[in-house]
């Protein structure tokens, strides 16, 4: 993959202990949505044994200007100097990286099913499908503990707006813990949920992204629903 070094212009908070982090694209940085870059900090004020880099997907959409990262903020020297560091910090990226990518050819209805940060490469997807009018039907469907937990929640309820082709079902497990009005779907992402929506589970493409339990359990739960190998495709996010 090639290298390239390229400077954050901004960083913000985008949900409850979840950060986004943007960067200059370097002009021959060229990606499909859905694929991943590695970022390595240059002289980090802090380092420990897993070094100074790790590999995210990209939340900006290859129309975008920018390239766009976003991660849970846990207690970690990678991520405590990634918060840190001001506007014109420098980085080295290299990349793009995977196939978790939406296949052109492939007509079928596309189904998005993400836990918690496992949205991102769903955010590059659906916000390129949008901006390139795709004629495919998008569903998303996508699972948290609360609205405050939910990155990108208000964009991705608004996309339909931008592509009548595009669908979104959120839902949150631990409402009991919120303090912000919901009004969509409640409990874990099963397949009860998907078949109120969805009117032939195997007509479609899955994608799954999200903690490892989460893809195991949404693979398991297509299989028996008879959905065959070919179609779901998936990308796990260990939390680092």
């Amino acid at each position: 993959m090639p290298k390239y070094e390229t400077k954050l212009s901004a960083s913000e908070t985008v949900a409850e202990g979840t950060m986004a982090f943007h960067f200059a694209r370097p002009a021959d940085f060229k990606f499909q949505a859905g694929q991943s870059m590695n970022v390595s900090l240059i002289d980090p004020p802090e380092t420990d044994h897993k070094g100074n880099s790790r590999s995210f997907s990209l939340v900006s959409a290859p129309y975008e200007t920018e390239l766009v990262i976003a991660t849970r903020i846990r207690d970690t020297a990678f991520k405590r100097s990634l918060k840190a560091m001001p506007a014109g910090g420098r980085i080295h990226l290299r990349g793009p990286a995977g196939n978790f990518t939406l296949d052109r050819a492939d007509a079928r209805p596309a189904v998005f099913l993400a836990g918690g940060i496992g949205v991102t490469p769903f955010m590059s997807m659906s916000r390129q499908a949008a901006h390139d009018r795709l004629a495919r039907d998008i569903w998303l469907f996508y699972s948290n503990r609360r609205p405050e937990d939910a990155a990108f929640l208000e964009e991705l309820a608004a996309l339909p707006r931008r592509n009548p082709r595009y669908r979104f079902v959120g839902t949150m497990v631990e409402m009991a813990k919120s303090s912000r009005p919901w009004s969509g779907e409640t409990g874990f992402l099963d397949r009860a949920m998907l078949e109120r929506h969805l009117k032939d589970l195997a007509a479609s493409i899955y994608y799954i992204a999200g903690p490892p339990g989460l893809v195991e359990a949404m693979q398991k739960m297509l299989v028996d629903a008879g959905v065959k190998d070919e179609a779901i495709r998936t990308d796990e996010f260990f939390g680092y």
